[in-house]
C-alpha cells in the first residue's frame, strides 16, 4: 500500500479521523432503517426514509461546495462535524426515550444528510492543500480504503451489537466517535482561500459558475461522465435479492445475498491495500478509462455467471476496478481544478457519487423485471464498456491527461 501521504502530519490527522468515523457512521446507517422497520413493519417506509435524505444531500452538497470555496475549510469542517455529532446524539435521545416517531427519524436523517452534504466537499477539497500533487492518488486510495472497510465492518459490527447492547447505543457510539473527528479537525492548520482569490458569497451564482467551469474543462466533465456511466448502467445491487432467490438459491438465499452485497466492497478494500501498484501512475486519464472498462466487463461476467463463487469473484474484480477509478477520478478533480473551484467540484462529485447508484437501482430494477435479472446485469455491463470506449475515442482530453 502506498502510505506516503501519512508522513504528512496534517493529512494523517484528517485520515485518522476517517478511520474512526468510517465504522461509526455505518452503525447509524444500519440503526436508522432497522428502527424504522421495527416501528412500521414496512420496507416501503425504509425506502421513503432513504429518499428523504437524498434531496437535502444534493442541495447542501452543491451549496457546501460553494461555501468551501469562500471560507476557511477547517472552520467549515469543525461546524459540520459538530452538527453531525449533535444529530447522532439526537438520534440516541429519540431512541432511548422510546419516541417511536417515523417523522422524527426522517427529519433527523434529512438534517444529518444536510450536514454531511456541507462537510464532504470541504473535506475532500482540503486534501490538495495537505499533500503534494504527486501523492494525491495515494491519499485518495488511503481514504477510499478506509471508507470501504467501514462499509464491510460497520454493518457486521452493528448486527453483532444490537442483540447485546441494544439499538439506541449504536447512535451513541457514533456520536462519541464523531467527537474524535472534531478534535482531529481542530488540530488541522487553517485552510482559508488562497491569497489573491476574489472575495465571494456562496450562492446560486457561484454554484452555476461551478457547472460552467466543468463544461469548459473537458477532462473534468469526462471524469464525472465516467462515474455516471459506470454507476448508472453498471451498478446491479437492486437485482441482488432477485438473483439470490432465483439464480443462486441452491447455495442458500441468505448466504448468496450476503456474499453479493459484500463482494464489491471487499474487492475495493483489496484494491486499496495494493494501491502501491498503481498510485504512482502518471497517465490518470487512461487509468480512469481502463478501470471503467474493467468494471463493465466484470459486471457483464457476473451477469453470465451461474456459479455463486464465480459471480462473487467477478464482483470482487469490479470492486478493485471501482477503487482504481475512484482514486484517479478524485486525483483529477483535485489536480485539474484550481483551489478556488475545488470545493464546488467536490460538491458535484458528492452528488454524482450519491445519486448514480440510486438511479441505477431504478434502472436495473425495471430492466430486471422486464427482461430478467441476469440479462439486465449483463447488458448493463456491456453498455458500460461500449459507452466508455466511445467517450474515450470521441473526446481525447481524458486520454491525454497526465501529471
Amino acid at each position: 500500500m502506498d502510505t506516503r501521504p501519512l508522513r504528512r502530519p496534517a493529512y494523517r490527522r484528517l485520515w485518522s479521523s476517517t478511520v474512526v468515523t468510517a465504522v461509526g457512521s455505518q452503525l447509524t446507517a444500519v440503526a436508522v432503517p432497522k428502527q424504522i422497520y421495527d416501528i412500521t413493519g414496512s420496507s416501503a417506509w425504509v425506502g421513503a426514509a432513504s429518499l428523504a435524505g437524498l434531496l437535502p444531500l444534493i442541495v447542501f452538497a452543491l451549496w457546501g461546495g460553494a461555501v468551501a470555496d469562500t471560507m476557511d475549510r477547517r472552520k467549515l469542517l469543525l461546524i459540520t462535524n459538530t452538527g453531525i455529532a449533535v444529530t447522532s446524539l439526537l438520534f440516541w435521545v429519540q431512541a432511548v426515550t422510546g419516541l417511536e416517531s417515523v417523522g422524527a427519524l426522517m427529519l433527523l436523517l434529512a438534517l444529518q444528510q444536510a450536514f454531511w452534504g456541507l462537510n464532504a466537499p470541504a473535506r475532500n477539497a482540503s486534501i490538495a492543500r495537505l499533500v503534494p500533487e504527486g501523492e494525491l492518488p495515494a491519499a485518495n486510495a488511503l481514504g477510499s480504503t478506509v471508507m470501504q472497510t467501514g462499509q464491510v465492518v460497520g454493518p457486521l459490527l452493528a448486527g453483532a451489537l444490537i442483540p447485546v447492547i441494544g439499538l439506541p447505543e449504536l447512535y451513541l457510539i457514533d456520536a462519541l466517535a464523531l467527537c474524535v473527528t472534531v478534535w482531529a479537525v481542530y488540530k488541522l492548520p487553517a485552510l482559508p482561500p488562497l491569497a489573491g482569490t476574489a472575495v465571494r458569497r456562496a450562492g446560486v451564482r457561484e454554484i452555476v459558475a461551478g457547472f460552467r467551469y466543468i463544461a469548459g474543462h473537458k477532462v473534468l466533465l469526462l471524469s464525472f461522465l465516467a462515474d455516471i456511466v459506470a454507476m448508472v448502467f453498471g451498478m446491479p445491487r437492486a437485482l441482488f435479492p432477485q438473483l439470490a432467490a432465483e439464480t443462486y438459491a441452491p447455495y442458500g438465499e441468505g448466504l448468496a445475498l450476503g456474499l453479493l452485497f459484500a463482494a464489491i466492497p471487499v474487492g475495493a478494500v483489496a484494491g486499496g491495500l495494493f494501491s502501491g501498484t498503481f498510485s504512482r501512475a502518471r497517465r490518470h486519464g487512461w487509468m480512469v478509462i481502463g478501470a471503467v472498462v474493467v468494471w463493465g466487463a466484470a459486471i457483464a461476467g457476473f451477469g453470465l455467471s451461474g456459479s455463486l463463487w464465480l459471480a462473487v469473484a467477478f464482483l470482487a474484480v469490479a470492486g478493485v476496478a471501482d477503487m482504481v477509478s475512484m482514486v484517479f477520478r478524485g486525483a483529477i478533480l483535485l489536480s485539474a481544478a484550481t483551489d478556488e473551484m475545488r470545493g464546488r467540484m467536490q460538491g458535484v462529485f458528492t452528488v454524482v457519487v450519491a445519486g448514480g447508484p440510486r438511479l441505477a437501482d431504478v434502472l436495473h430494477g425495471s430492466a430486471g423485471s422486464a427482461a430478467g435479472a441476469r440479462e439486465a446485469v449483463t447488458g448493463g455491463g456491456l453498455l458500460v464498456v461500449a459507452v466508455m470506449l466511445v467517450l474515450a475515442a470521441a473526446m481525447p482530453a481524458l486520454r491525454r491527461y497526465r501529471v
